[in-house]
């Protein structure tokens, strides 16, 4: 059964659902979201993706199956990973950092030393390999979300996003990292802005990338795919999704 289309542009035809599907059973359909199909457009999605993030995205056929697998992304039982090309070479040292808005010590040490190095020792966080933060809409762009420190104004009420990585290879020549994203939540834009903020950008993202900042060759969108995700489906079996990178990314690889 093919899920209903709710958006009006949305052009992804029963063709496009054969070529597209990873698994399917009475309950669930799992595709391999391309770039530039919004994932808001199929009812009963199960988790969303960005518009120009391709990869792994589940759809449920019954609100009863909705339901048991939205459960589980909200009790953080599904594990996904992501590949993401990102602008530099990150330092990529062991460590992690903790901005939770309940650490004081933490605020204390910041307010201490407002320019200082030792801001630096205590939120380095392209010396980590663990990102968590607080996570919220900024207030001067509706559209965009921001990361906000547990001491700053309009920080209250913001909810934690922790994202982990690792890079896979470098291009040193070019300045650019490949990396596996595992993202520990779910909140919107949370890769792309984390990353942001680590001052290493997704490689083509126009939203959260450095101003002027140069894109690979061939690059037409964010260098993200959603290309991991483990659950237990609403039959109790639990299962991997893998999808690898489409060719559009594979060609921007190649040109490295």
């Amino acid at each position: 059964m093919q899920p209903k289309i709710i958006g009006k542009e949305n052009k992804f035809s029963s063709s496009d659902f054969a070529a597209a599907r990873l698994y399917e059973d009475e309950n669930v359909l799992v595709i391999d979201k391309p770039a530039g199909v919004n994932s808001d457009d199929f009812e009963k999605r199960v988790h969303r993706l960005d518009k120009d993030t391709s990869g792994i995205l589940l759809i449920a056929k019954n609100d009863k199956s909705l339901d048991f697998l939205q459960e589980q992304f909200k009790k953080r039982k599904v594990k996904k990973k992501y590949l993401a090309l990102v602008v530099g070479n990150l330092k990529n040292k062991e460590g992690v950092v903790k901005e939770d808005k309940s650490s004081s010590s933490a605020t204390e040490s910041r307010l201490r030393d407002e320019g200082g190095k030792e801001r630096e020792a205590l939120f380095d966080f392209a010396n980590a390999r663990v990102i968590e933060t607080l996570l919220g809409r900024s207030p001067k762009d509706r559209k965009k979300q921001k990361v906000y420190l547990p001491f700053e104004p309009g920080a209250q009420g913001k909810r934690k996003a922790v994202t982990e990585y690792k890079v896979l290879q470098r291009f040193e020549k070019r300045r650019y990292d490949l990396i596996e994203v595992k993202p520990k939540t779910g909140r919107k834009h949370q890769i792309r802005v984390h990353l942001s903020y680590i001052s290493h950008p997704l490689a083509g993202d126009k939203m959260y990338g450095f101003k002027n900042q140069p894109c690979p060759e061939g690059l037409k969108r964010q260098f993200l795919h959603a290309s991991y995700l483990k659950i237990q489906l609403p039959s109790g079996e639990i299962k991997e999704f893998k999808s690898e990178l489409p060719e559009d990314l594979k060609k921007v690889i190649k040109n490295l």
